[in-house]
C-alpha cells in the first residue's frame, strides 16, 4: 500500500452526535501511521468539558489528544483551535489556539463570532497540511445542521475550505442508519453534496450480508459507496466528549480477566456534579482489576465505597450548591470525620476547601465551601494551564492543571500541588492517576483506612492498555473498511459526478 500524498486529507462526519466521528477518526489515524503515513488528527471547533494541556501550554479537547497518540504524534493546539466550555445551557468559555478568550452566549457565537473563526482555523489546518502527509479531520455533531450552515467551520464549511472528501459515519445500533445516512446528504447543497464520497456503518451486530441489500440500495439512491461496516464492539468510547460514559473503563473492565489480586475489590464512588470537566481522572482507577467505579448522585450510594471522588467541573460553586442539595456535602463530611478516604481532584478539591472567592465563573463573591481540607480558593481571570510534574507517596507523577481557582493552603501534609487531611486528599492535578507507580501507593493507602484487603496487581500499566485500546481502533478498520478506497479518497478527494441528491438545502 502506498503512501498518502502531502497534504491529502479526509473529514468524518457523521449522522448524529456520538455516531463514533471520535473513535472512527483514532482508527484511521492509526490504521494509516500503522502504513508509514505521517498523520495528524484535526478537529476545527470541539465542544467539550474533557480537554488535555499540551506541552506548550494549549488547553485542547482531550478526544483529539487521544487521536494524536493513535497517529504518534505529540498533541498541539492546531490540532483543535476552537473549544468550547459549556458553563451553562445557553453560554460557553471560548478557548482559541489554547487560551480562553471569554465567554460568549450560543447566540453570539453562531450569530457571527463563529464565521470570523474560519480564517484561523483553515490556517491551523494548511499548518498540518504542509506538515504531514494526511489529515483527518473530525466533525461535529451533523453536517445537515441546516440552521447553522451559514456559519458552520467544522463541518461542511472545512470541507469546502479544504476541498477535502467527506464520509459520513452512522451508529447504526440506534436504528434509522439508512434514513439518516440518505436525509443528511440529501439535507445539504449541491456544492456540498459534492464532497460527500460515501458513508460508514458504525455499531453493527449481526450477518453483514444481512445488511448489502440495504447498502445497495442506498447507493442507487444516493450514488454513493459505503466504504466498511464496523462491528459493534465494547469499550471503544475512549475519551469521549462529554456525557456520564466513562471511557476507558468501559473497555478495561471488560478486558481484564484476572481476579482482584488481594482478597477484597475496592469500591470507588465519583460524585456527578454538574458540569462534570475532565471524569476521564477515573479511567486509570477502573483500569486496576479489582477496582469498581460507579458515578453517584445520591448519599446513600457513597455508604459503602472504598473511595469517594469529587471530580473536576466547570462550575465549582454550582457543584457546591448540588452536593448540599442532594445530601452528599453532609455525606462526605460524615466519610471526612470517620477516617473514610476522598478524593477531590480540581474543582472538586477547591469545593473540599473552607472558602471559595469567585469574581471570574459563578460571580458569586464568597461562598463556604465543604470545610474538609485547609484550602482558601480565589478564582483568577487569568486560567493557569500546566503540564506538573512531581513525587508523592514516594513515587514520580506527573498530571496536568486546566482551572481559574488559585488555591492558598493553609495547613495539612503536602500532596502533588494540594493537601491531605488524614484520609481526605485535595489537587488540582488532573490525569496524576495515570502514573502507574503512585495510582497503586495511592490505592494502598485507600485500602488501609477503608479497611479492604485490597492488593493492587503489580503489573498494570495504563500506557500500555491505552495502546492496546488505539490497536484495537485500527485493527478495526484495516479488517473492516475498505482501506484502499479510503486512501484514494485522502489522496486524490471525492470522485467525481457524484449525484445531486434532491431536495438540498433550502
Amino acid at each position: 500500500m502506498s503512501s498518502a500524498q502531502r497534504g491529502g486529507g479526509l473529514l468524518v462526519a457523521g449522522t448524529t452526535s456520538d455516531a463514533g466521528k471520535s473513535v472512527v477518526t483514532a482508527g484511521i489515524c492509526r490504521w494509516l501511521v500503522r502504513q508509514g503515513v505521517k498523520v495528524a488528527p484535526f478537529k476545527a471547533q470541539n465542544m467539550s468539558l474533557n480537554s488535555f494541556v499540551t506541552r506548550e501550554g494549549a488547553e485542547i479537547g482531550r478526544a483529539q489528544a487521544m487521536q494524536a497518540q493513535a497517529a504518534r504524534v505529540e498533541p498541539t493546539a492546531l490540532m483543535n483551535p476552537v473549544l468550547l466550555k459549556p458553563g451553562s445551557d445557553r453560554s460557553s468559555q471560548v478557548v482559541l489556539l489554547g487560551r480562553p478568550v471569554g465567554e460568549m452566549s450560543a447566540r453570539g457565537y453562531h450569530g457571527g463570532r463563529q464565521e470570523q473563526l474560519l480564517g484561523v482555523v483553515t490556517d491551523c489546518l494548511e499548518q498540518l497540511r504542509g506538515t504531514y502527509d494526511a489529515v483527518i479531520c473530525e466533525g461535529a455533531g451533523s453536517p445537515a445542521e441546516i440552521n447553522l450552515r451559514r456559519t458552520d467551520i467544522v463541518n461542511m464549511g472545512i470541507a469546502r475550505a479544504a476541498r477535502f472528501p467527506v464520509v459520513v459515519v452512522g451508529d447504526i445500533d440506534r436504528g434509522g442508519v439508512f434514513a439518516s445516512f440518505f436525509g443528511t446528504t440529501a439535507l445539504l447543497s449541491e456544492q456540498d453534496q459534492s464532497l460527500i464520497a460515501g458513508y460508514l456503518v458504525n455499531k453493527f451486530r449481526g450477518d453483514v450480508s444481512l445488511l448489502e441489500p440495504g447498502l445497495e440500495m442506498l447507493r442507487g439512491m444516493t450514488g454513493r459507496a459505503t466504504y466498511g461496516v464496523l462491528p459493534f464492539q465494547h469499550g471503544l468510547g475512549i475519551d469521549e466528549e462529554d456525557g456520564l460514559r466513562v471511557s476507558l473503563r468501559g473497555a478495561v473492565r471488560e478486558s481484564v480477566v484476572a481476579p482482584p489480586v488481594g482478597e477484597d475489590v475496592l469500591r470507588v464512588a465519583v460524585c456527578a456534579v454538574p458540569l462534570m470537566s475532565n471524569f476521564t481522572d477515573v479511567d486509570a482507577l477502573a483500569a486496576e482489576p479489582g477496582v469498581v467505579v460507579r458515578f453517584v448522585d445520591r448519599p446513600e450510594e457513597l455508604a459503602d465505597a472504598d473511595l469517594a471522588v469529587v471530580p473536576g467541573t466547570r462550575g465549582t460553586v454550582k457543584a457546591l450548591e448540588w452536593l448540599r442539595e442532594r445530601g452528599l456535602a453532609d455525606a462526605l463530611a460524615r466519610r471526612a470525620a470517620e477516617g473514610r478516604p476522598v478524593l477531590g481532584i480540581c474543582g472538586g478539591f477547591q469545593a473540599l476547601g473552607e472558602r471559595i472567592e469567585d469574581e471570574v465563573e459563578s460571580r458569586a463573591g464568597v461562598v463556604d465551601g465543604l470545610g474538609l481540607l485547609p484550602v482558601r480558593v480565589r478564582f483568577a481571570a487569568e486560567k493557569t494551564l500546566a503540564r506538573p510534574e512531581g513525587s508523592a507517596l514516594g513515587e514520580a507523577v506527573s498530571g496536568y492543571e486546566i482551572h481559574h481557582g488559585v488555591a492558598e493552603v493553609l495547613g495539612g501534609d503536602p500532596f502533588l500541588d494540594g493537601c491531605r487531611v488524614g484520609s481526605v486528599w485535595g489537587t488540582h492535578w488532573h490525569g496524576s492517576l495515570e502514573s502507574d507507580g503512585f495510582r497503586r501507593a495511592f490505592l494502598r493507602e485507600v485500602a488501609a483506612a477503608a479497611g479492604r484487603r485490597f492488593v493492587p496487581a503489580p503489573g498494570t500499566s495504563f500506557g500500555a492498555l491505552r495502546e492496546e485500546q488505539l490497536d484495537l481502533l485500527g485493527d478495526l478498520i484495516e479488517e473492516h473498511a475498505d482501506t484502499e478506497a479510503l486512501l484514494r479518497l485522502i489522496e486524490a478527494g471525492a470522485p467525481a459526478g457524484l449525484p445531486f441528491v434532491p431536495p438540498g438545502a433550502p
